[in-house]
C-alpha cells in the first residue's frame, strides 16, 4: 500500500486532540480513579511535548541457521528468541485480516491513534471504575514493542511496559511518528514480525512454525485466526496445553465472528473455518549444538560455536560475540560434508560401537582449504540426565573410588577438538613424520640411511635406572617394536616399518627443538602444561627425546590437519567450520574465506609425503619401500594414499592417519576418561584403530577422482651419492679405515659366507654407492667360500 498523504489540517487535529485529551482521556483509560485529578492534566501539558520527536525502529533479534556444506541441509538453529522476519507479502492475507478485526477494526481509517477508541475506552473504564478497556491501536502496540527492542538499559524495558499515562502519551506520540513515516502494510508487517505468539515463538514466521510446521504464506483461515486470537495473551490461549486449548479455540471463533463484521470474510467462511477440527503441531524449532538435525553432528556444531566465540569480528567480548550469534540472523553455510561424517560414524559404529569406555574419534579435513569435513566419534552429544543416568562410572580409579561418572555414553565435551580440560592424546609413531620434515628441511635427504640399532643409546637424559634409559645410565635408550627392524634404513624404510632406534638418532642429528618446531608450524598446540613447558623453550624441546615417538598430546583434528598441510604441498590452513556466512541482510561476510599460509618447502611437503606412502602400501616411482604397518590401505581405499599408524607404549592409545589430496582422516582410540589405561587399544579393542579409519576414507572417498601426489625431485630424494671403496678380502682394520677416509660412518658387522681368506673383510653393506656420511658395515668373512647372497638393499 502507497504511504498515505497526510494534509495539515489532519496531522494539527490529531496533535490538537493527543495535547488537549491526553492529560484527562488517556489517564481515566488507563486510571479511572484519577480521570478528573490535576496529575492528569499536568501530564497532559507538560509531558507530552517534552518527548522525543523520533521513534528508532531497530530490527528485533532473528534467529541464526545452520546448514551443512551443500547450502541445504540443517544442521542447528541458534537463537535468544525464536524469529524470523518475513515480508507481508509472503503471509497468507488471511492473517492480515485476522489481526486487524481482532485487534484495531479502524487500523486503515486512523492515523495511528484512534481518537474514537479512546474515548469509548474512557467512558467504559469510567462507568466501571476499573480499566476494562484499552485503547491501544496496531500502531501503538508496535511501537510499544519496538521500545522494548530498541532499549539499551534494562529500565527502559520497564517504562516501554509500566501502565501509566505517560506511556500512553509515549506511544501515541510515536505512533502519529510511524503513522506519518511508513505505509500501513510496513506496520502490519512489523507488527507481525515482532509480536511474541508464546511456546518461544516470536513473529508470524516462528508462530506458523511451532503451532502449525509450516510457511506463514500457507496458512489456512482457521489458523489464522487463532493466531490473531492469541497476541493479546499467549499464555492464556496456549492451544498446546489441556486448559489453553479451549480458550485458543474459542478465542478463535471470536475473531472469526469479528472478521465478519468487518466484511474480511463471510458468515458462510466464519462457519466453516470454525467446524475446522484445530490441530496444533507443538513443535518447538531446536536451539543449540544439543538440538543439531542430527545426534553426531553435536560435536561439529559444538567445534562451530567454540570458534565463532572467538573471532573478535562478532564484538570485543565473549558476550557481545555469543549474542550476535544468537539474534542476528545469520545463514552460516558450514564445512561439515553430510557424505563425510555418514561414512565416518558408520565406520565407527561397525568397529566400536557408541556404549564403550573407549573412545573411538575421528576427524576429516580438506587439504588447502582447512574446512572441516567431519568430526564423528562413538558417543551422544547430550548431558547425561542426573535423574536417569545413562553415563557409567569412570575408569579412572580415583573417579572411580569416588563414583563419579564418565563420559560414555553421553557427554558435550569437545573431545575430537580439545578445549576445556581436554587437553588432546598421544598419538605414537604419527609424530615421526615432523622428524621427517624437520630433517629434509635441514639437508637431510629422504636416502639418508642410519644403521638403526637394537636399542639406540642416545645424548637424551632420562631418569637414572628408569625403564626408558639404559642399563645402569640416564641416558635414554629407545628399542624397536621386533629386533627383526634393526640394521640401515632410510626415511622411506624406517618410517613404513616405524623404526625408533631410527628416528631417535635422527631427531638427535637435526635437534628436537626444530622438529617441535616443524610440529607447530604443522598445526599442532600443544595444550597439556607439560608439552607446552618444552615446546615452548628451545633449551627444553632439545632435551625432549621422546618427541619423536608422539609422547605429547594432540586431537584428531590437530593430527589430520598436520598431515593435510603436506598434502597441499607444504600450504598450513587453520581450520575452520564455515564456508560461507551471510547476515540478515544477505551481505557475505568475508571471514568464512579459508586462512591459509606456506609454512613448509613444497619440495619438502613432496618428500614427506613420497615416505608417508610407505606406511600404507601406496609406493611411489621414486620411493624405496620395503613394508608398512599399514599396508593394506591402499587396496581398501582405491585412491593414491599417504599416512601413518601409531601406538604408544603399552598400546593406551591408538591412532592411524590415512590421506589423499582431497582428504586427510585421522582417527585415535583412546580412553579420554583415564589417559593411563591398562586397555590395549592396539589389540584388545575389536580391530583396533585402523578399520574406522580406512573404511571411512574408502566410502567419504567412493565417486571422487584418484589424484596423484606430486612426487618430490632433485637432490632432496637422494643426496649426495658416493661411491663405496671396494674393501673385498681386505684386512679388516684397513677396510674399515678406507670406508671412514671416504667419508662413511663405517663400523664392522658380523661373520658372511665368502671366498675371501676368513677374518678378512667379505664386502660392505651396502655396496656400490651411498649418501655421503651414510653408515657402511663392514662385513668379515667366515671362510666357508658360499658366497652366499648379500642382504637385501633399504
Amino acid at each position: 500500500m502507497r504511504k498515505r498523504d497526510h494534509n495539515v489540517f489532519t496531522n494539527a487535529a490529531s496533535l490538537l486532540i493527543c495535547g488537549l485529551l491526553a492529560g484527562v482521556v488517556v489517564a481515566a483509560a488507563a486510571f479511572p480513579a484519577v480521570a478528573m485529578s490535576g496529575l492528569a492534566a499536568k501530564a497532559g501539558s507538560e509531558t507530552f511535548d517534552k518527548l522525543p520527536t523520533e521513534l528508532t525502529v531497530k530490527k528485533a533479534p532473528q534467529i541464526s541457521y545452520l546448514y551443512a556444506s551443500d547450502g541445504k541441509t540443517p544442521l542447528a538453529t541458534m537463537y535468544d528468541e525464536n524469529r524470523r522476519d518475513v515480508p507481508l507479502k509472503d503471509v497468507a492475507p488471511a492473517v492480515g485480516k485476522a489481526l486487524i478485526a481482532a485487534e484495531d477494526k479502524r487500523f486503515y481509517e486512523h492515523n495511528g491513534v484512534d481518537m474514537n477508541g479512546v474515548a469509548r475506552a474512557f467512558v467504559a473504564n469510567n462507568q466501571a471504575g476499573v480499566t476494562t478497556q484499552g485503547a491501544s491501536t496496531l500502531t501503538m502496540q508496535y511501537v510499544r514493542l519496538t521500545i522494548a527492542y530498541s532499549a539499551t538499559h534494562p529500565q527502559d524495558v520497564v517504562a516501554a511496559t509500566e501502565d501509566t499515562s505517560a506511556r500512553k502519551l509515549r506511544e501515541m506520540r510515536y505512533a502519529l511518528q510511524l503513522d506519518a513515516d511508513l505505509t500501513k502494510d510496513e506496520i502490519l508487517e512489523g507488527y507481525l514480525n515482532i509480536a511474541p505468539f508464546g511456546n518461544g515463538a516470536y513473529g508470524i514466521f516462528a508462530a506458523s512454525q511451532v503451532y502449525f510446521g509450516k510457511h506463514p504464506k500457507s496458512l489456512k483461515l482457521e489458523e489464522a485466526a487463532m493466531l490473531a486470537g492469541m497476541v493479546k495473551a499467549p499464555s492464556d490461549n496456549d492451544p498446546t496445553t489441556k486448559s489453553g486449548y479451549p480458550a485458543a479455540l474459542e478465542r478463535r471463533n471470536w475473531v472469526l465472528g469479528e472478521m465478519v463484521k468487518t466484511g474480511a470474510i463471510t458468515e458462510v467462511e466464519a462457519t466453516a473455518a470454525r467446524a475446522a477440527k484445530l490441530t496444533v503441531k507443538d513443535k518447538r524449532t531446536p536451539n543449540g549444538c544439543v538440538a543439531t538435525n542430527k545426534n553426531d553432528w553435536g560435536f561439529f556444531c559444538d567445534f562451530f560455536y567454540r570458534w565463532w566465540m572467538e573471532q573478535e569480528t562478532f564484538g570485543p567480548t565473549r558476550y557481545d560475540r555469543e549474542r550476535r550469534l544468537k539474534s542476528g540472523g545469520y545463514s552460516i553455510v558450514t564445512t561439515l560434508d553430510p557424505k563425510t561424517q555418514k561414512a565416518s560414524k558408520d565406520a565407527i559404529e561397525r568397529n566400536v560401537k557408541t556404549g564403550k569406555k573407549e573412545a573411538m574419534m575421528l576427524a576429516a579435513i580438506e587439504p588447502g582449504s582447512g574446512r572441516v569435513r567431519a568430526l564423528a566419534v562413538n558417543r551422544n552429544y547430550k548431558l547425561d540426565d542426573p535423574k536417569k543416568p545413562q553415563n557409567k562410572i569412570s575408569t579412572n580409579p580415583a573417579k572411580k573410588k569416588k563414583k563419579i561418572r564418565g563420559t560414555y555414553p553421553n557427554t558435550t565435551n569437545p573431545l575430537l577438538t580439545g578445549g576445556g580440560d581436554i587437553t588432546g592424546y598421544q598419538a605414537g609413531s604419527t609424530f615421526k613424520i615432523f622428524t621427517i620434515v624437520a630433517a629434509l628441511e635441514n639437508g637431510y635427504p629422504l636416502h639418508h640411511t642410519i644403521n638403526a640399532k637394537p636399542i639406540a643409546q642416545t645424548k637424551y637424559i632420562v631418569e637414572y635406572g628408569s625403564s626408558a634409559a639404559c642399563k645402569g645410565t640416564n641416558k635414554y635408550c629407545p628399542q624397536n617394536a621386533s629386533p627383526s627392524m634393526a640394521g640401515p634404513a632410510n626415511m622411506w624404510t624406517a618410517f613404513g616399518r616405524s623404526v625408533n632406534t631410527f628416528f631417535v638418532p635422527l631427531q638427535e642429528r637435526v635437534g628436537a627443538a626444530k622438529v617441535v618446531d616443524a610440529a607447530k608450524r604443522m598445526g599442532i598446540t600443544f595444550r597439556a602444561s607439560n608439552d607446552l613447558r618444552y615446546a615452548s623453550n628451545k633449551e627444553y624441546a632439545n632435551d625432549w627425546g621422546a618427541f619423536t615417538l608422539g609422547v605429547s598430546q594432540t586431537t584428531p583434528l590437530e593430527l589430520a590437519n598436520s598431515y593435510a598441510t603436506l598434502a597441499a604441498d607444504g600450504k598450513y590452513c587453520e581450520p575452520i567450520p564455515v564456508q560461507q556466512i551471510r547476515d540478515q541482510e544477505g551481505n557475505k561476510l568475508d571471514i568464512a574465506n579459508p586462512r591459509c599460509e606456506q609454512r613448509i618447502k613444497t619440495e619438502v611437503a613432496r618428500a614427506a609425503v613420497d615416505a608417508a606412502r610407505c606406511p600404507v602400501g601406496d609406493d611411489s616411482s621414486t620411493s624405496r619401500c620395503t613394508s608398512g604397518t599399514a599396508q593394506n590401505v591402499r587396496g581398501i581405499v582405491g585412491k593414491p594414499v599417504a599416512g601413518k599408524s601409531g601406538t604408544t607404549d603399552g598400546e593406551k592409545t591408538a591412532s592411524l592417519v590415512v590421506m589423499t589430496k582431497q582428504l586427510a582422516m585421522a582417527g585415535i582410540l583412546a580412553d579420554p576418561d583415564w589417559a593411563e589405561t591398562t586397555q590395549d587399544m592396539g589389540h584388545d579393542v575389536r580391530g583396533g584403530v585402523n578399520p574406522p579409519v580406512y573404511q571411512a576414507m574408502r566410502d567419504a572417498m567412493r565417486g571422487k577422482k584418484s589424484i596423484q601426489f606430486t612426487p618430490p625431485s632433485g637432490k632432496i630424494i637422494m643426496g649426495d651419492q658416493r661411491t663405496i671403496p671396494d674393501v673385498k678380502c681386505q684386512p679388516v682394520s684397513s677396510a674399515l679405515s678406507r670406508v671412514k677416509n671416504a667419508g662413511f660412518d663405517a663400523e664392522v658387522g658380523g661373520k658372511v659366507d665368502s671366498t675371501c681368506p676368513a677374518g678378512t673383510a667379505a664386502g660392505t653393506s651396502p655396496d656400490g654407492r651411498t649418501i655421503k656420511g651414510g653408515p657402511v658395515v663392514i662385513e668379515v668373512s667366515n671362510g666357508k667360500g658360499a658366497g652366499g647372497n648379500p642382504p637385501p638393499r633399504r
